[in-house]
């Protein structure tokens, strides 16, 4: 045999081109067993997909323990704004608003297989549901739609029932008011997204709330209550008093405030006709306004307490000084007179119980224009009032302020202001002669006094309640005199404007009281507003008749819950607080 030819060897395998050497070296190194390698491989893959699809397994239990959770990552924008609010509380601790959970519905648009049926049985299911509405919210191309806020417990559990892919609920956090009207100008409201829109809500908004919302930081268990200054007891009887006195004389609204003159806290506040925040569409009815701190008013004769402490104040003027009343004063077209003219001089203290709008006037004619507007800017009768409560109207001031201003302003006609203004003033009239800014929230005498300013004398400040107490023994204010608080307090009787004249049929009463007088801690003010005649008033429309009974009958009922011990067979003003004022001085 040749030796060019050889037989082949079946044992040896056929020689490799070096380039296939070459990369499988480098693929699975020398002298790998491949077929190893492959079953190695196939078993790695299959723990890999056990181990997603056990963790889609687990995530896919996760939501439907947890319902809405996915929902509220998928729309943390949306939840931000509906999250917790701190509970508002009365100074005695009793809850005036606070939070519930509540179900939302929403849909995912883009998971619903067939959106007429989903529409059909929505809207079957929730009757109050908007069909077009819905429909353009399902159509659209985003992830997340709402379809309807705060439903209850039982619509939620029909809705579920359906069984609608893409459609889901969230639990959102819902503002809740348990006294209802009662405290509706002080509180506020909040709307659907639990934001403030109104009184104390609206405040704690604008006081950082919003931002630790957005921050995410406003978590339930980290919120303090917030402690207001009012009593929701004082605040139940004064409300119940003024819608009976509303519905008694006829008129078309009433309010009343009640304020501690030592530190200027709010103690109730009341403006009928009122809403109830849990029903938000009443807040919009333009007859339901806060006509305290919204409304501006020409306060009528509760002004003439101003005009007269201004008086005494400068020195120029003391208790026992003449004004002449025999005749009306005439400015050109207009005429100043008295409701009951004494066609005589009168003494200042006669002034003020007798209400004589001709003795006033000439009163702050002998200070002079500059000096009474200067005095009543001191009051902070001419600025806006700043509270809490961000609803605050700005006062009607003239603009050419003359001598006719002066005269008309020195008996409360003339400068519109809001009523809780006017009470701001009054308080430094008989509280020692301090200006305190009023507050809705929890304030003790010391801080007060880092926030007051004196604006008249201590023995201003006694005259002043001596008068207030007069007036409760033998003047105007008689039908308040309940026995056992010593009240002293001032009347008001004020026509309204109507087509630019004064119409004396239309009128806003006001009484505004404090006790005891002695030592006062508290101011009461009652509004009627346009009040009717009655037989019982004989035909009188005046705050006498209306305001000042009313007022009494608050008192009766609130004194107990003020703490205010009865005193009876105290002596007259004169001896109790010009004598005791005179031998402390």
């Amino acid at each position: 045999m040749s030796d060019f030819y050889r037989e082949p060897n079946p044992n040896q395998r056929p020689t490799e081109p070096w380039r296939s050497r070459f990369v499988r070296t480098l693929l699975y190194g020398r002298n790998v067993d491949r077929s190893a390698k492959a079953r190695a491989r196939v078993g790695l893959a299959i723990v890999a997909f056990t181990v997603v699809y056990a963790i889609i397994g687990g995530r896919l239990v996760f939501y439907a323990i947890t319902g809405d959770g996915h929902g509220t990552r998928r729309t943390a924008s949306q939840d931000a704004i509906a999250t917790a609010r701190p509970d508002i509380v009365d100074r005695n601790g009793e809850i005036l608003a606070t939070d519930v959970k509540t179900p939302s519905l929403f849909g995912e648009p883009r998971r619903i297989v067939d959106k007429d049926e989903a529409i059909e049985l929505l809207t079957a299911t929730l009757p109050d549901l908007d069909a077009g509405e819905v429909r353009d919210r399902l159509s659209s191309r985003k992830g997340f739609v709402w379809l309807k806020r705060e439903i209850t417990p039982a619509q939620q559990k029909e809705v579920y029932r359906l069984g609608i892919p893409g459609i889901g609920f969230l639990r959102e956090n819902k503002r809740v008011y348990p006294n209802g009207a009662e405290m509706a100008h002080v509180i506020g409201l909040v709307n659907i997204d639990n934001q403030g829109i109104a009184g104390i809500e609206k405040w704690l908004d604008n006081s950082g709330l919003a931002d630790l919302h957005r921050a995410g930081f406003a978590t339930d268990r980290l919120q303090k209550p917030v402690e207001l200054s009012v009593d929701s007891r004082v605040e139940h009887a004064l409300r119940d008093e003024l819608l009976k006195a509303k519905d008694k004389f006829k008129a078309k609204a009433a309010a009343g405030l009640v304020s501690n003159v030592k530190t200027g806290e709010i103690v109730a506040m009341v403006s009928v006709p009122d809403f109830d925040p849990n029903n938000p569409r009443e807040a919009n009815d333009p007859t339901r306004i806060n006509r305290l701190t919204t409304g501006v008013y020409e306060m009528g004769s509760t002004f003439k307490a101003l005009t007269l402490a201004m008086a005494l104040d400068s020195g120029k003027a003391n208790l026992n000084s003449q004004f002449d009343a025999r005749e009306s004063l005439r400015y050109g077209k207009f005429s100043i007179g008295d409701s009951h003219p004494l066609g005589r001089s009168i003494s200042l203290a006669e002034v003020f119980t007798y209400s004589s709008n001709i003795g006033a006037a000439r009163i702050a004619l002998s200070q002079g224009v500059d000096a009474h507007k200067a005095f009543l800017k001191k009051m902070g009768q001419l600025d806006r009032l700043r509270t809490e409560l961000p609803e605050s109207a700005e006062p009607i001031v003239p603009k050419h302020w003359g001598e006719l201003n002066t005269v008309t302003i020195a008996f409360g006609h003339g400068l519109s202001v809001a009523p809780l203004q006017a009470v701001m003033g009054i308080n430094a009239v008989i509280n020692g002669g301090y200006l305190i800014p009023p507050t809705f929230l929890r304030r003790s005498e010391a801080d007060a006094m880092k926030v007051a300013t004196r604006v008249i004398k201590p023995e201003t400040s006694d005259k002043m309640r001596y008068l207030m107490r007069l007036n409760a023994e033998i003047g105007t204010a008689k039908q308040a005199n309940v026995e056992g608080y010593y009240v002293g307090g001032k009347t008001g009787t004020s026509e309204k404007v109507v087509n630019g004249h004064y119409a004396k049929k239309q009128v806003l009463t006001s009484f505004t009281a404090i006790l005891p007088a002695d030592n006062p801690k508290y101011q009461l003010l009652v509004m009627l507003d346009e009040p009717q005649a009655l037989p019982e008033t004989q035909g009188f429309i005046t705050s006498g008749w209306n305001a000042v009974p009313t007022g009494g009958k608050v008192i009766a009922r609130i004194a107990p819950l003020l703490g205010i011990a009865p005193r009876f067979n105290l002596p007259p003003s004169d001896r109790l607080i010009l004598a005791t004022s005179r031998e402390s001085r």
